[in-house]
């Protein structure tokens, strides 16, 4: 079962390692391929037509942006936010670009995406889909929350990089024309169809489609940061320990008050706080929230449970691509979390789990380890009943 859309696939021919060494909550990179058609497997215009028309999508999940002028909802829907589509099109030829906002949610391509993205970074995945007229723009320049891979499916897009009037913006820290200078610009470039653009948080730009109708993916990266991890760890201690617990000290809202000893008391509690032994719990809790956030992609299951019946050890299966879950052994046996649940296999067949949790096309008599061809396909039953596995469409016959 292929899985093309793999962080490698996105950033391609630049690394994994490079890009996290050099560009990741650093500086913005410009991957261009001259393929047009290397996203088109994620999206068409065919695509969006499809989703505007037929899919019931409404306000502000669909909604009208111009850099020129406020375009009130008012204009192009009715109650209840439903869309009027006709003239949603018609302001669009005017100069509107539609926004179309958590299309991974009903797209399978674009929810396959994310989930790639997230098994390589740990955090959940948003996209949304631009699509800008010719010689427009959507919106001013403005900074985001959250990291995010542009993706150019079609036309092009002509982008500045300003200054970074915040580094590193937590998700409450919006941006405020008002408040936050854009600096002089310090990149411009030119995204055409199969570009891909990776802009940090906190990075001031604008875009600006050229002659032709644009389309492009923006994927938002819904990053933990070492500030939610603080936060979930002095929580932790504080239930775990009373002296957290305590009030502040009588009176410190009355003038003269002397800070000196509060001052002291939080130093104290901080060295205390990392005395404890919260790390391992808090981490856990970040990994189990990761895990959680993470639906099953389980396309076609009931085809699946009727080839139980049919397998043999020559039978092809492989992991679902997208599949996010975590092994560990956990005494006499193997525990696997996924899909917001926890499955527990005896420990003796670990070795020949492992390898079926782990690879994308394999026999069933090949799993390692000490199983004889009975308990192989009882195994992998049961991974094809979870979901965590499927039955690819061949067999392989003995070498």
């Amino acid at each position: 079962m292929e899985a093309p859309f793999s962080f490698d696939w996105l950033i391609h021919p630049l690394v994994p390692g490079q890009f996290f060494e050099e560009y990741w909550e650093k500086e913005p990179v410009v991957v261009r391929r001259n393929e047009p058609d290397y996203f088109t497997r994620l999206l068409s215009f065919a695509e969006v037509d499809r989703v505007l028309t037929t899919l019931d999508r409404r306000y502000p999940d669909v909604c009208l942006k111009n850099a020129a002028r406020p375009v009130s909802a008012d204009e192009y829907t009715g109650p209840g936010g439903v869309l009027d589509v006709a003239k949603l099109c018609e302001l669009f030829k005017e100069g509107s670009t539609i926004t179309l906002a958590y299309l991974d949610t009903v797209l399978p391509a674009l929810t396959l995406f994310c989930r790639m993205l997230e098994r390589q970074f740990s955090c959940p995945f948003q996209t949304n889909v631009y699509m800008t007229p010719a010689g427009a723009q959507g919106a001013k320049p403005h900074y985001d929350t959250h990291d995010v891979f542009v993706l150019q499916v079609s036309g092009s897009k002509r982008w500045t990089i300003f200054g970074t009037p915040v580094q590193l913006p937590l998700s409450g820290q919006d941006f405020d024309a008002s408040v936050h200078p854009l600096g002089a610009p310090t990149l411009e470039f030119e995204m055409k169809a199969g570009d891909v653009a990776y802009i940090p948080r906190g990075a001031a730009h604008e875009a600006k489609s050229a002659d032709s109708v644009s389309l492009h993916i923006t994927a938002g990266i819904l990053r933990y940061t070492w500030a939610d991890f603080l936060l979930e760890f002095l929580a932790g201690a504080s239930l775990g320990n009373p002296v957290f617990r305590k009030s502040l000290p009588p009176g410190f809202a009355q003038s003269g008050f002397d800070r000196s000893s509060a001052k002291q008391i939080l130093l104290d509690l901080l060295q205390e706080a990392s005395k404890g032994s919260n790390f391992d719990a808090t981490f856990d809790y970040f990994i189990d929230r990761f895990l959680s956030a993470c639906p099953p992609l389980v396309e076609g299951q009931l085809n699946q449970l009727a080839t139980l019946d049919h397998l043999s050890v020559a039978s092809v299966v492989g992991v679902r691509p997208g599949a996010i879950m975590r092994a560990e052994a956990q005494g006499d046996s193997e525990r696997v979390e996924c899909y917001g649940r926890a499955i527990t296999f005896p420990s003796r067949v670990r070795e020949a789990l492992r390898f079926a949790l782990t690879h994308s096309r394999f026999a069933i008599r090949d799993l390692p380890g000490n199983l004889d061809d009975s308990s192989k396909l009882i195994l992998i039953r049961r991974l094809i009943r979870e979901g965590l596995v499927a039955a690819l469409s061949e067999s392989v016959g003995h070498s």
